[in-house]
């Protein structure tokens, strides 16, 4: 099973791009999912939302039974390092019905690139599976320090996913990778913006604005190949947001692995004229 999908889906950037004129509120989230196949909720990084936010999210996909979400855990518990009782109980509450609904497939700890492999953070990342344990929760971390087999055999024996990267080669970041720790395979894509990928200016998001061309598509269809061959359920979430970038790429690389040409609004087709472009021989036909 292959879910590719965009980190988040409610951008002021996307109106008249990736959705029509007017689409407000869920109603985005419904016409996102019928093209694609997951999304990963960025909300929850700023903030614990209610359990009635995550019940209208579920009745906005309720007819697309394949679809899932991902969902990334508060930067409290991941850039902070802290686990205050009332937070993670608040946290656990509001994803609740996802996770009964089975349609949560990966709650997903972020950590900056100054979270080096450290006994001290390993021991975190322990902890916070033992709290998050009725979560399927995948470990992101940026620093290549990470990238040893010790690592891979620890995240294994901790019950810990691992979120593979597709990120700018910059000082010591971590490379590209193909792991599968656990039951499921992750590719998060950040785009390649080596310029300002360590820059933190007014523009918080210039990092992720980029736009994957063909060939790198083509790189990433090959890792994300070889992450099917060693799990059975596969994730790959574009992060590339600016500009509706990431829901263009998803969709070429949905088209490039799955053979899924839905039909696409005319405000899409114009800011990417490539999704108009028809399937290359290289393209698969649907699978049966």
């Amino acid at each position: 099973m292959l879910r590719i999908g965009t980190a988040g889906w409610d951008y002021r950037d996307w109106e008249g791009v990736v959705y029509p004129p007017g689409l407000k509120g869920t109603d985005r989230l419904r016409f996102l999912a019928g093209l694609l196949d997951a999304v990963e909720i960025n909300v929850t990084f700023y903030r614990p939302v209610a359990p009635r936010l995550a019940e209208r999210w579920l009745a906005a996909v309720a007819d697309l039974p394949a679809f899932r979400f991902t969902a990334k855990l508060l930067n409290v518990f991941t850039h902070e390092r802290r686990l205050p009782d009332k937070e993670v109980a608040e946290f656990q509450a509001g994803l609740w019905p996802l996770l009964t609904a089975d349609r949560l497939g990966v709650l997903l700890a972020q950590f900056p690139y100054s979270f080096h492999n450290e006994e001290e953070n390993r021991a975190y990342l322990v902890r916070l599976k033992e709290i998050f344990t009725a979560f399927p929760l995948a470990v992101e971390v940026r620093h290549r320090s990470w990238q040893r087999r010790e690592v891979r055999e620890f995240l294994s024996q901790a019950g810990l996913e691992f979120v593979n990267l597709d990120q700018p080669q910059v000082s010591y970041s971590l490379g590209r990778t193909a792991w599968v720790t656990g039951r499921l395979g992750y590719l998060r894509a950040h785009g390649r913006r080596r310029d300002v990928w360590f820059e933190f200016g007014e523009d918080r998001q210039a990092r992720y604005d980029y736009l994957y061309g063909p060939e790198e598509l083509a790189e990433l269809a090959t890792r994300t190949r070889e992450l099917l061959t060693k799990a059975p359920e596969v994730y790959v979430i574009f992060n590339n947001h600016p500009a509706g970038q990431a829901a263009a790429n998803a969709l070429e690389l949905s088209r490039l692995l799955l053979g899924r040409c839905p039909p696409l609004p005319p405000c899409l087709l114009t800011a990417f004229p490539r999704l108009a472009e028809p399937p290359g021989p290289s393209d698969p036909t649907p699978p049966a």
